[in-house]
């Protein structure tokens, strides 16, 4: 429930923030903003150094079998995600991911699904919600679990809340812990070789993960790009150095921006396969 806790007090205080943003998508940028740089040394002092030590002293198909037993149990909320869509196609689909990879994929340990054919479809309790009719969201950074929305930062704190099927491999705190920690360290381990180059991609590397973001999760939910606008004022460009960055988030290709928010999400996201 700690994690869950955690969410909930950033819903709290973000909504304590001021509403009065320079950017529509982010009224609450001073809370988000002390939140990414807590998040940024955590991980420049834990996660990227434990990542290192792992990816030195692990072989890589080590560390992709550690990844599919993880990615195993984010089907199974993926089915039932589905199934509150009213997908019972792709649910049957997860489902049968589930099946084959936890019997004859050794307990997740090896992706024989995919080859055989079944889609990787991933989906979470922020997409059911954006489903339903919640589809536009403010931009929230998470303790620790980094980029999000008000949405999916729900979806994932409700996620976090329940009895999942991760809590066959755990069963106390401790537990929990390691279990958590060596998600995380996997996770932050793939995206190691992309941090050089978010850093000498943007001028300010907040903003640039922010909308980078934003597009990735309208992609996903077939949503006009929240961050693109029509007009550029130079003048607001040269005389405000808060804006200096927007040329950069929005020169760079859609694609990579959602790379480097990807990376920066799981680099802080020691516990999102519980979503």
């Amino acid at each position: 429930m700690l994690p869950a806790s955690l969410l909930a007090g950033s819903l709290l205080l973000a909504g304590c923030a001021s509403t009065h943003p320079a950017t529509p998508q982010d009224p609450y940028e001073s809370f988000n903003r002390s939140m990414y740089a807590f998040n940024d040394a955590a991980d420049r002092w834990v996660m990227k150094p434990a990542a290192q030590g792992y990816h030195a002293i692990t072989p890589g198909p080590f560390r992709t079998a550690v990844g599919n037993f993880f990615d195993n149990f984010k089907d199974v909320y993926s089915a039932a995600n589905n199934l509150l869509q009213a997908e019972p196609e792709k649910a049957l689909n997860d489902i049968m991911r589930v099946a084959l990879n936890s019997t004859f994929g050794l307990f997740g340990l090896i992706d024989i699904a995919t080859p055989a054919g079944l889609k990787n479809n991933k989906t979470s309790l922020g997409d059911t919600f954006a489903h339903w009719g919640w589809k536009s969201s403010n931009y929230l950074v998470l303790p620790f679990f980094g980029p999000s929305t008000v949405r999916d930062g729900l979806g994932l704190g409700v996620s976090l809340g329940i009895n999942g099927p991760e809590r066959l491999v755990y069963h106390n705190t401790n537990e929990a812990i390691a279990f958590y920690a060596v998600y995380g360290v996997n996770t932050r381990a793939r995206y190691l070789d992309l941090d050089e180059s978010l850093f000498t991609a943007a001028l300010d590397p907040y903003s640039y993960i922010r909308d980078g973001y934003l597009q990735m999760r309208a992609k996903q939910l077939g949503q006009p790009n929240p961050t693109q606008t029509d007009e550029m004022n130079i003048d607001d460009l040269v005389s405000s150095p808060a804006n200096a960055s927007a040329p950069a988030a929005e020169a760079a290709p859609a694609a990579n921006s959602s790379e480097h928010a990807e990376a920066s999400a799981a680099a802080h996201a020691e516990a999102s396969a519980a979503q």
